[in-house]
């Protein structure tokens, strides 16, 4: 039986007035392989295991093939600046020259303003890598869990040896003066094993200007870890939110929490720019190193082929891909929930989740979040605090 998406009419949401967005984020798979092993690494550790077959580096040819099909893209909707994020893998394991040679590529051949980031696990990221980066203007998002301990539970090598020294010892060159300027943020996986404060001041620590929290991937089929169907208890919820305690009574000091952020914008009536929360349509694609383009990459933790869309760039452009029921589902707003969550009264701040982790076999992705419980609970105590906040301020004389 088809699962939905595979049953959404485009062609009638067309009819109806319904407009695909543009891309404007491209995740350029430059490396297929890792140095780590990590334990909930969606890539090599769950449902889609198609990077097997994949080659180890993107070619030239196809980084050629990819900076014109973005040229293309760019030229017919218009679109002023994209972002290019170059991804794995471990993108570092590509080579400073091949990533010189792919950045100065697409610059050259896009015809609007190319911002180029590299997200890295950074166990290579020496002073040579770093001032490759400073001459090309790319900026560096940096995978860490925290402590020395929580890092190391999860984030090692595949003989078993923490990554965390080598990682904090990059960070630490990173962020001296000479290279500060490059740095976007630290990236950290909850891990409901490691304490929530502590973790959240490992981070602190290196002076980051932004963390990005991600819910492990999981979904209805295979549920992330502690997240029981059915059960009341909201550990993941329990875990931000002390997070979010420490972090909005500290403005001054505090990093951008960007899904704390996102909540409170939407809460204040704006609307997201990710896909973590929200209702805003959803603007990125993914090419792997073969040239194949794919939907999120994060739908390879929910089953074999789930991001498939059967294109390349060598023979397909962008726009082929914004017209398939797969990607029109992730534009759609609201006409993606599910019935529970379009009655829920804050389906339009969740927004039903992360896209990936609405899946369940049988389904589809037309489902709540297997996180539902824990984006309520998070979300109402984002929400009180705010309108607390709110409501201490001084009314201002009309």
């Amino acid at each position: 039986m088809p699962e939905w998406p595979s049953t959404l009419d485009v062609d009638a949401l067309l009819a109806d007035g319904w407009r695909p967005t543009p891309f404007r984020q491209f995740i350029l798979k430059i490396h297929s392989r890792c140095d780590l092993a990590c334990s909930y690494c969606y890539v090599y550790e769950m449902a889609d295991q198609t990077w097997r077959s994949r080659p180890r580096r993107m070619s030239r040819d196809t980084v050629a093939a990819t900076a014109a099909r973005i040229a293309e893209h760019v030229t017919a909707h218009g679109v002023e600046s994209v972002e290019v994020v170059l991804h794995g893998g471990e993108p570092l394991l590509a080579g400073p020259a091949e990533i010189e040679h792919a950045v100065r590529t697409l610059r050259a051949a896009v015809p609007a303003r190319v911002d180029v980031l590299a997200q890295t696990n950074a166990t290579l990221l020496d002073d040579d890598y770093l001032r490759v980066f400073d001459a090309l203007g790319v900026g560096l998002g940096v995978s860490l869990d925290g402590s020395r301990d929580a890092h190391d539970r999860v984030r090692r090598t595949a003989d078993g040896r923490g990554s965390y020294d080598r990682t904090a010892a990059a960070l630490t060159r990173l962020t001296s003066p000479a290279f500060r300027h490059l740095f976007r943020g630290l990236l950290c996986t909850v891990d409901l094993c490691n304490d929530p404060a502590e973790t959240y001041e490992a981070l602190c620590g290196f002076g980051p200007p932004a963390v990005d929290f991600l819910l492990p991937h999981g979904n209805w089929s295979a549920p992330p870890p502690g997240r029981t169907a059915g059960l009341p208890a909201t550990p993941y919820a329990d875990w931000l939110g002390a997070v979010f305690d420490r972090w909005y009574a500290a403005p001054g000091r505090a990093p951008r929490v960007r899904l704390f952020g996102e909540i409170i914008h939407l809460l204040l009536g704006g609307w997201s720019a990710s896909e973590q929360v929200g209702l805003s349509p959803a603007a990125m694609v993914v090419v792997e190193t073969d040239g194949e383009i794919e939907q999120s990459d994060l739908l390879k933790s929910a089953y074999e082929g789930a991001g498939n869309t059967g294109l390349h760039v060598a023979t397909h452009s962008f726009d082929d891909l914004l017209l398939l029921p797969g990607t029109a589902a992730r534009q759609i707003g609201a006409l993606a929930l599910a019935a529970e969550c379009a009655g829920c009264p804050v389906g339009g701040i969740c927004g039903g989740g992360l896209y990936a982790h609405r899946y369940r076999h049988g389904s589809g992705f037309q489902n709540p979040s297997v996180y539902c419980p824990d984006l309520l609970a998070l979300i109402r105590r984002i929400g009180a605090a705010v309108q607390a906040d709110l409501s201490a301020r001084p009314k201002e004389p009309r």
